[in-house]
Order: structure tokens, then C-alpha cells, then sequence
């Protein structure tokens, strides 16, 4: 087994700074909810303002513009949600159903045989769907795939049942929580899901036997 394989997976998170970001919005909205004695306007405000300060934040350390636009974007739309219906909880409607979806999708993906682990991985190593034409690798990504899934269900099990009972704070919490350390544990478990199923004399991720 060659270094570029866990290199490879590591590189699908973008860097945990990415998903440490990702936490910082909801956490300012809870925040800026409980001092303003529950003002969603306020949360929803404190949520836009963290969002746009982290965008530009990366967008200056390199980061790229288009991507950090869709995520301001998606603060701006829970805001929106939580605004309109009058409940704080339903900032992380937005989260919930994008959690749902990617569940969904990749799970397709898996049935479909274009895991997104693949997808993803051919077009980080530049050698786009290679990988498809390689029998190995394409039993590794389907397999490798499936933590994937697991980890957006989780937290679709999670934030449903705590958005369910109102809990604004606790959805906060577990926001933070199950954004970056589930990544990298999802990303773990795949890498040694890698190491365990990929054919010893394979030469590796970044090398499809075509």
C-alpha cells in the first residue's frame, strides 16, 4: 500500500479547517440567540454575519470563492427558514434535509456503481473515471462508500430527533460535533476499509489497473 491512497482520502474533506468552519454559523446563531433573550432576528443575524467573515476569511487564505459563496448562501437560507416560520430550531431544517439528501445520493450512488468515494477521489488524483474501468477499485469505492452514507444518516437520526423536541442549544452542540470529528472518522474508517479490501500488488489509488 502506497501513502497516496490515504493521501487521496484525506484530501476528500477539503481540510478539517473547511468543516470547522462549516460549525461556526450555527454556533453564532445559538449564541447570538441566548443573549438576545431568543431573538431569532438576532441569531439569524449573528448566523449571516460568522458566515460572511469566514467566507472571506477563506477566499483570502486561498480558498475557493465559489464554493464559500454556496456556503454563505446556506446560512443565509436557514436564517431565512428560521425567520419566516418563527422558530429557532428550524435554522437546522436546512442542515437536515441536505444531510437526507446526501444519504440518498450517495447510497445511489453505490447501487447505480458510480460511488461518489470514486467520483470524488478520480477527480482529486486528476485521473477523472479511470478507476471505473478497474474491477478492484471499483469493489473498494462501493464498499469505502458506505461510511459515507452511515455518517449522514447519523446525523439525520440526531438532528431530527433533537429539531423534533425544540432543542436549539443542543442542536448547537451536536452541530459542531458531528461536523468535522465525524468526517474524519468517516474518513478513517474508509482508508482502512482501503487497506483491508484493495488486492495486495495493487499499486495503488492514484494507479488504476486498466
Amino acid at each position: 500500500m502506497t501513502d497516496t491512497r490515504q493521501e487521496s482520502l484525506a484530501s476528500l474533506l477539503g481540510g478539517r479547517g473547511g468543516a470547522v468552519d462549516a460549525s461556526l454559523p450555527p454556533l453564532a446563531f445559538v449564541l447570538g440567540w441566548l443573549l438576545s433573550g431568543n431573538s431569532i432576528a438576532v441569531g439569524a443575524a449573528s448566523a449571516v454575519a460568522c458566515g460572511v467573515v469566514v467566507g472571506v476569511v477563506r477566499v483570502v487564505r486561498g480558498g475557493r470563492p465559489r464554493a464559500l459563496l454556496v456556503s454563505v448562501a446556506l446560512v443565509v437560507l436557514a436564517a431565512y427558514v428560521a425567520i419566516q416560520t418563527g422558530r429557532a430550531e428550524d435554522f437546522f431544517l436546512v442542515q437536515i434535509l441536505l444531510n437526507a439528501a446526501s444519504a440518498l445520493v450517495w447510497a445511489a450512488s453505490i447501487v447505480v456503481r458510480w460511488p461518489l468515494l470514486g467520483v470524488v477521489v478520480g477527480l482529486v488524483t486528476g485521473q477523472k473515471f479511470a478507476w471505473r474501468r478497474d474491477p478492484d477499485l471499483m469493489r473498494v469505492y462501493r464498499i469505502a462508500s458506505w461510511p459515507w452514507v452511515g455518517q449522514y444518516v447519523l446525523r439525520v437520526v440526531v438532528f431530527g430527533a433533537l429539531w423534533l423536541a425544540g432543542e436549539v442549544v443542543l442542536l448547537g452542540i451536536m452541530r459542531a460535533a458531528l461536523t468535522w470529528p465525524l468526517q474524519v472518522a468517516c474518513i478513517a474508517v474508509s482508508w482502512w476499509i482501503v487497506r483491508r479490501t484493495l488486492p495486495a500488488d495493487h499499486p495503488g489509488l492514484r494507479h488504476p489497473r486498466v
